[in-house]
C-alpha cells in the first residue's frame, strides 16, 4: 500500500440516539459516512439501552460508509467515543450480562452519597468535589448491589466504547481515562483510586486497566474484519467521551477556546492550562492527549425536545415563523429529561415555561431561546470558576443545522460563534486516530475545516439581557441556582 493510499482514519461515535461513522483522510476530506439508530428505554430516573444493539449498529454504520465510497483498505487506524458515564458488565467471555445504564440514569442516588463519603478527598483533588448520581461509579455500585455474583464470576466493568473495542480486537481491553473519569479514575495519574474503591467494596479485578486516549489497544481481529469489512490488523486506539470527541472534531484546540455541542443535550467543553476546581461539583475536567485540561459539563437541556415535540411539523416553516417572534417574553427551561447537571446540580429540576405558548411557533421559539439562555449561564458559571472564556467559540451538534438557532446563540452570548464544516464526534475520533502519526494539534489543524463565523447583533443584546435575567430569577426562586452564581451572572450582564 502506498502512502497516498493509506492516509485514511475512521471515527466511531456511540451516541444516545444512534451510531455514526466517518472515514476521513489526513487532510480532512470525507471519504464516506454512515449511521444507524439506537433505541433506549426511559422511565422516570431510569434510562437503559440494550448493549447488544451497539455492535449491530456499528457494523451497519461502517457498511454505510463503505457503500458511500469509503475504501476501508485505506484506513490506518480508528477510535471510538461513547456517551459519558454509560456502563454495563461483561462476563468472562465478553458478553454483556446487564442492561446498559445510560449517561443520565439517575437511580443511584443512595450510592452517590456512599461514593462521595468514601472519596471526598479524591474527588476534591480531581477538581469536581462530588460525584453526581448519574456518574458511572455510583451506578457501578448500584449494579453490584443487584448482581452480587459479579466479582466471583469474573465479570468486568465496561464503558460503552469498551464493549465495541473488545468486539473489534477480540480480547479484553484497557479503558481510556476519559470515559473512566466518572468511574473515579485519576486523569492526571492514569490510575484507579484503590483506597476509595476498597472502601466501597469494589474489587480492583472488576475494573479494566487504564490508558490515556490515543493509546493503541490492539488490532482488528480476523472475526471483526469479516463482520465489518475493515482490514485485519488495523490499529484500534483508545478513544474519549462523546463530549471530548466533539471537542476534537470542532477544532477547539487552543487554550481558552470552547466547543458548545447542542445535540440531544448540551455539552460545553474548553481548553485550559491548569485544572479547574469547582466547589459546587458541577464542572469536571478531562485530560487532553495534548496535556492540557478540558473542563466542562453536560446539561439536560438540548435539542432532543425538537424531535419529541415537533416531529409532525415542517421545521423549516416553523423556523421562519419563530424568527418573527424572537426575542420572546415566553421563558422556557427545555429539559430533555428530569434533573439538571450543569450549570447547576438539581436532581429535582423539571422543565417549565413562564406561561403557555399561544402558537406552535411560539413554543418552538421559546425552546430555542431557553436553550441559548442556559448555554449563556454555563459560560457565566465557568468564568466565575476562573476558566478563560474569552477565546473562540465553536458550535457543533445537530442544532447547528438550524441557521436561526445559530444566530440566536451568537446574539444571546453577544460574541462571535464559528461553525466548523463536517464537525461531529466521529470526526474527532478520526482526528485522534490520526494523531498517532502527528501531534493532536497538527492532526486537528489539517483535518478540521471551518465553515463560517456569525457575528452577534448588538440590537438584540438588551432584550435578551432582560429575558436572561428573568430566567435566572426563576431558577433562584425554585432553589436550583445558588445565589452566588446568579449574582455573578447578573454582574457580567451589567457589564
Amino acid at each position: 500500500m502506498t502512502a497516498s493510499q493509506g492516509d485514511a482514519w475512521l471515527g466511531i461515535d456511540l451516541g444516545t440516539q444512534g451510531v455514526r461513522v466517518v472515514v476521513a483522510t489526513s487532510d480532512g476530506r470525507l471519504l464516506g459516512a454512515g449511521s444507524c439508530p439506537l433505541t433506549s428505554h426511559r422511565e422516570q430516573d431510569r434510562h437503559e439501552q440494550d448493549p447488544e444493539e451497539w455492535w449491530r449498529a456499528v457494523r451497519t454504520a461502517i457498511g454505510q460508509a463503505q457503500a458511500a465510497g469509503a475504501d476501508l483498505r485505506r484506513v490506518q487506524g480508528l477510535a471510538v467515543d461513547a456517551t459519558s458515564g454509560t456502563i454495563t458488565l461483561l462476563d468472562r467471555h465478553g458478553r454483556c450480562v446487564t442492561p446498559a445504564l445510560m449517561y443520565d440514569d439517575g437511580r443511584a442516588a443512595e450510592e452517590a452519597e456512599q461514593v462521595n463519603a468514601a472519596g471526598e478527598g479524591q474527588w476534591a483533588k480531581a477538581g469536581y468535589r462530588r460525584m453526581q448520581r448519574s456518574w458511572a461509579l455510583p451506578k457501578l455500585r448500584w449494579l453490584l448491589d443487584r448482581f452480587p455474583q459479579a466479582a466471583e464470576s469474573g465479570w468486568r466493568l465496561a464503558h460503552q466504547n469498551d464493549v465495541i473495542n473488545r468486539k473489534l480486537v477480540g480480547h479484553d481491553v484497557p479503558t481510556d481515562t476519559s470515559n473512566a473519569l466518572k468511574t473515579g479514575a485519576d486523569a492526571a495519574a492514569a490510575a484507579w483510586p484503590e483506597r476509595v474503591l476498597s472502601a466501597l467494596g469494589i474489587p480492583r479485578a472488576l475494573l479494566p486497566d487504564l490508558v490515556p486516549p490515543g493509546t493503541v489497544l490492539g488490532r482488528v481481529s480476523a472475526a471483526a474484519a469479516a463482520e465489518t469489512g475493515l482490514t485485519e490488523g488495523t490499529a484500534v486506539l483508545a478513544g474519549m467521551t462523546d463530549g471530548c470527541a466533539a471537542h476534537l472534531g470542532s477544532g477547539a484546540i487552543a487554550v481558552g477556546s470552547w466547543n458548545s455541542v447542542m445535540g440531544t443535550t448540551l455539552v460545553l467543553k474548553g481548553v485550559t492550562e491548569d485544572l479547574v476546581h469547582d466547589p459546587h461539583g458541577v464542572v469536571y475536567s478531562h485530560r487532553s492527549p495534548s496535556g492540557h485540561w478540558l473542563p466542562g459539563g453536560a446539561s439536560s437541556v438540548g435539542a432532543g425536545l425538537v424531535a419529541d415535540e415537533f416531529a409532525d411539523r415542517d421545521l423549516d416553516q416553523l423556523t421562519r415563523e419563530a424568527a418573527a417572534l424572537l426575542p420572546t417574553d415566553l421563558l422556557r427551561y427545555p429539559l430533555v429529561s428530569p434533573g439538571e447537571r450543569f450549570p447547576f446540580i438539581a436532581p429535582d429540576a423539571r422543565a417549565f415555561s413562564s406561561r403557555e405558548p399561544t402558537t406552535r411557533a411560539e413554543a418552538f421559539a421559546s425552546l430555542l431561546q431557553g436553550a441559548a439562555y442556559v448555554e449563556r449561564l454555563c459560560f457565566d458559571y465557568l468564568e466565575q470558576l476562573g476558566a478563560p472564556t474569552d477565546g473562540a467559540v465553536f458550535l457543533t451538534g445537530g442544532a447547528t443545522r438550524n441557521p436561526l438557532w445559530n444566530q440566536l446563540r451568537a446574539d444571546v452570548l453577544q460574541r462571535p460563534v464559528t461553525l466548523p464544516r463536517n464537525a461531529q464526534p466521529a470526526l474527532g475520533m478520526a482526528v485522534l486516530a490520526a494523531s498517532s502519526q502527528d501531534t493532536l494539534e497538527g492532526a486537528a489543524a489539517a483535518m478540521v475545516h471551518l465553515d463560517r463565523t456569525l457575528e452577534p447583533r448588538s440590537s438584540e443584546r438588551h432584550p435578551h439581557d432582560e429575558g436572561y435575567l428573568r430566567l435566572l430569577d426563576l431558577f433562584v426562586r425554585r432553589g436550583w441556582l445558588p445565589d452566588v452564581v446568579a449574582s455573578h451572572a447578573r454582574e457580567r450582564t451589567a457589564h
